[in-house]
């Protein structure tokens, strides 16, 4: 039996005169999931806008580290079993509860949470949108329900990705 066609690149509008090209299934659903904090586990790059938006909620000395020129969230080793990678380190941010305090706290959360789990980037210009292959794997929140990304992409790809000169997700601490 052959495999069905892969569903062909679309260009949706996300917010106004700005267009991803969409390269995963119309049909993906997701929905974060209480305690998975999978995505937590890495870390947070912070494009310039949400660094300058951090210094409103933390101390940028505490909370942030620089790695080959670039802001990132700071892991840390975290006293607990759950919500840590196998280093037994999470985001700076990571509550003991497994809330983000940023979130719960701030009603704020870089953009390179909000585009979690999609990958961004960019070819010929455009902003291609895809879900990470490592979310695939681990990410519970894939699957779950029935919000379809596709009808919410403004909730995960803020307008400051269009600001960027290079929104690429795949750079990690």
């Amino acid at each position: 039996m052959s495999q069905p066609a892969a569903e062909p690149p679309q260009r949706v509008e996300v917010h106004p005169g700005k267009e991803v090209v969409v390269e995963f299934d119309p049909a993906l659903t997701f929905e974060c999931i209480d305690e998975c904090t999978w995505c937590c586990q890495h870390g947070v790059l912070l494009y310039e806008p949400d660094f300058l938006e951090l210094a409103n909620c933390a101390s940028l000395s505490e909370a942030t580290t620089q790695v080959r020129g670039q802001d990132f969230v700071r892991k840390e080793d975290k006293d607990r079993d759950e919500h840590v990678g196998e280093d037994g380190q999470a985001c700076f941010f990571l509550r003991d509860d497994g809330l983000c305090s940023l979130h719960a706290e701030e009603d704020w959360k870089p953009a390179r949470c909000s585009v979690f789990p999609l990958s961004v980037a960019v070819e010929d210009g455009d902003i291609h949108v895809s879900v990470r292959e490592k979310a695939r794997e681990h990410c519970e929140g894939l699957h779950v329900s029935e919000r379809r990304v596709i009808d919410h992409l403004d909730a995960f790809l803020p307008e400051v990705l269009w600001e960027l000169d290079d929104p690429a997700t795949r750079r990690e601490l």
